[in-house]
């Protein structure tokens, strides 16, 4: 293992080192927290992942097996003016034995443009769905769910420019959309010169007497494709075969949230149910580009979906237990079912599937301890998962969403 210091470690480097400067002559003040996040994980079945049915891309997959960093987090955020919020996110994690610092956010939003109006710009998550929006330190299980794992590559996040509108009701209503530049998975290339990728949302909410409190979504997001990539192949010592799409994506997805809590006081006892449903269809080109002139190439029509449905108790202070079911399905067609099938496009006549158990105790808001078990059939072999976690928080961090 070695540590590698790249051009985003001494930016953060240098953030970190003006913040100070400046907070102690008064002036700039900004809120810097810090996300420890470390895991233990045991897997039965050691062969290659891979989800039937879907390319696989982004930060998909089981992650390192034993002792290792999970999805640690330094942020950096304040009010730049009366106008004008700020917020950078760099991640430091492990990854096949390096140790990797990526920029998760980087966007500036207004504070007082007024009538429910506010506009975000640079590279956040995107708005769509529930999870999508918050940090894996927010999630209430320490993983994605399989349908952001196949869709997503755990979470949609871009470069672009995002408008959204609270609407002056006695309901919640907000509406929202995105235009991005489509270079991310699950995007690729940044076509149409850098807006490659487009979003629309509406979120809806309320009350239901004290103690009960509800909110339902809608989302879509599409792009125009150009080489999206996965994982390589290789078949008897030859060059590695790249999987590649190209064409047109449309992701639609509905979710729902019910949060229970005695008089409205979370403190002591309260409930969440949760789900999320998407569905994507897909129209292009698959390549297996193996460098050569003549690429294997296949037609390529596309439908996959999949939901989840979870629910956490916390039955008395500091200690909750949860529940969540994954389930996918894949309709893949083209010209060449050979290419499809080595893109990893064939569901193989699988119907990927798991079941996730969890504890954990909160001994403040600050720290967590997990245990986690799920019996993980999302592919052929079936495979028990147990992880532990730890999640720590150093310095102020926002209030999590609704």
């Amino acid at each position: 293992m070695y540590f590698h210091i790249s051009i985003a470690t001494a930016l953060l480097l240098a953030l970190c080192s003006s913040a100070v400067v400046a907070a102690e002559g008064g002036g700039f003040n900004p809120a810097i927290s810090l996300i420890l996040d470390g895991r233990f994980t045991s897997y039965d079945n050691g062969t290659d992942y891979e989800l039937p049915g879907f390319m696989l891309g982004g930060e998909a997959g089981r992650g390192e097996e034993g002792f290792h960093l999970g999805h640690n987090e330094l942020a950096i955020s304040a009010n730049v003016d009366d106008m004008f919020y700020g917020k950078l996110t760099a991640v430091v994690a492990d990854h096949e034995g390096d140790t990797e610092v990526e920029l998760e956010e980087a966007f500036i939003e207004t504070l007082a443009l007024g009538h429910g109006l506010a506009v975000k710009g640079g590279r956040f998550f995107s708005g769509i769905g529930y999870l999508n929006q918050q940090h894996p330190h927010a999630w209430d299980f320490s993983d994605a769910p399989l349908i952001y794992r196949g869709l997503f590559g755990d979470q949609l996040r871009d470069d672009g420019l995002q408008i959204s509108w609270v609407a002056p009701t006695e309901h919640y209503l907000k509406l929202g959309g995105e235009i991005t530049r489509g270079e991310r998975f699950p995007a690729g290339g940044a076509s149409r010169d850098g807006k490659g990728a487009g979003s629309l949302f509406v979120k809806m909410g309320g009350d239901i007497g004290e103690s009960q409190a509800w909110q339902i979504g809608l989302s879509h997001w599409q792009a125009d494709i150009e080489d999206r990539t996965s994982g390589g192949h290789h078949h008897d010592g030859a060059a590695a075969e790249i999987p590649t799409y190209s064409g047109d994506s449309q992701v639609s997805g509905i979710d729902f949230v019910w949060k229970w809590a005695p008089d409205g006081n979370a403190s002591e006892r309260n409930l969440k149910l949760q789900a999320e449903y998407f569905i994507r269809d897909e129209e292009g080109t698959v390549v297996m580009d193996d460098g050569s002139d003549t690429p294997e190439t296949s037609t390529y029509n596309g439908k996959q979906k999949g939901w989840y449905l979870q629910t956490v108790y916390q039955f008395m202070p500091r200690w909750r237990v949860g529940l969540r079911y994954d389930r996918l399905e894949s309709d893949n067609r083209g010209s060449d079912e050979e290419v499809l099938s080595e893109a990893g496009l064939d569901d193989e006549g699988h119907t990927p599937e798991r079941l996730t158990l969890m504890s954990d105790y909160a001994h403040s808001e600050y720290s967590r301890l997990r245990l986690q078990f799920a019996k993980d059939e999302s592919y052929e072999d079936a495979d028990n998962i147990l992880t532990l976690q730890y999640l720590m928080s150093l310095g102020p961090h926002g209030a999590h969403r609704f």
